[in-house]
């Protein structure tokens, strides 16, 4: 089962920061998670919410879209998860930058596998483009198809056959809603997912065994949002998924068998594990 570092290793660090992926690469996570904000001036930045006030602590506000790249990183990202969190406080995290997606190509694409979700692609027109373009400046095309160094999301269907149109190859998982999807709906859509992405992200309360089966039968991966206690951890692994969100990694990879593989060669397994599920249909 895939460890995607949910926002990196985000309850021991402020998330999408480098210090927070820094982490969960440390703690052995498979895949680290980019969120995708872009700016005014058109520069794909990681941030979950589109606007800026909760994570840079209300110094910064207004919606991310609103502003210059250079306006948004001179926001600061970490000092806020201080006072959230003083027992996991550090002095390092103050003035921690939020970065651009360029940044984190730069110090991880030699050694970790990305998962990164179009955010509001609907109010961001050009979003698919830019990450295409990174994608290509960092020799990540080919190895996003073939072994699945890059993954990408959405709850945008719209964007995700985007995606798909300008390069099949692409794995895309359909991020799915907690609400008001349930497992018989989303069994209900899986036939037409199937036809775009390679997996579904729902949220962990939506799964059930009946639902790993029927994505399996399709060859699906499930990777369920987001995990964060042993007993959960295990009644997901039970029921067949795939992989699972999680801010803390270390704590479901403590449960995973110590002589399965780690790391890339985790996702290159479960990449060469759906190809063929796909060519045996």
């Amino acid at each position: 089962m895939l460890v995607i570092g949910h926002r990196g290793a985000s309850a021991y660090a402020p998330e999408h920061t480098l210090e927070s992926y820094d982490l969960a690469l440390e703690l052995g996570a498979d895949f680290i998670e980019q969120d995708l904000q872009m700016t005014s001036d058109g520069v794909l930045v990681v941030l979950h919410d589109d606007t800026l006030e909760r994570t840079t602590g209300g110094r910064c506000r207004g919606r991310v879209i609103d502003h210059t790249f250079e306006q948004v990183r001179s926001c600061d990202a970490g000092s806020w998860f201080n006072t959230a969190h003083p027992d996991r406080a550090r002095d390092a995290f103050v003035g921690t930058r939020i970065p651009s997606l360029e940044e984190v190509f730069e110090r991880y694409a030699d050694r970790a596998s990305f998962y990164i979700e179009t955010k509001n692609p609907e109010e961001a027109p050009g979003m698919e483009e830019a990450l295409l373009v990174l994608l290509d400046q960092f020799g990540l095309r080919e190895p996003a198809a073939t072994e699945w160094r890059v993954v990408i999301q959405s709850f945008s269907e719209r964007s995700l056959r985007k995606m798909s149109d300008m390069d099949a190859s692409l794995p895309l998982i359909q991020l799915l809603h907690a609400r008001p999807e349930t497992p018989r709906t989303i069994q209900a859509r899986l036939p037409r997912i199937s036809e775009y992405a390679v997996g579904i992200g729902p949220s962990w309360r939506d799964v059930d065994h009946q639902l790993a089966r029927a994505a399996a039968n399709l060859c699906l991966e499930l990777h369920p949002y987001t995990v964060n206690d042993v007993e959960r951890m295990t009644a997901l692994t039970d029921a067949g998924v795939t992989g699972v969100f999680t801010d803390v990694p270390d704590l479901l990879l403590g449960q995973r068998p110590s002589d399965e593989p780690r790391g890339r060669d985790a996702v290159r397994a479960a990449a060469q594990r759906n190809r063929q599920c796909r060519d045996s249909r």
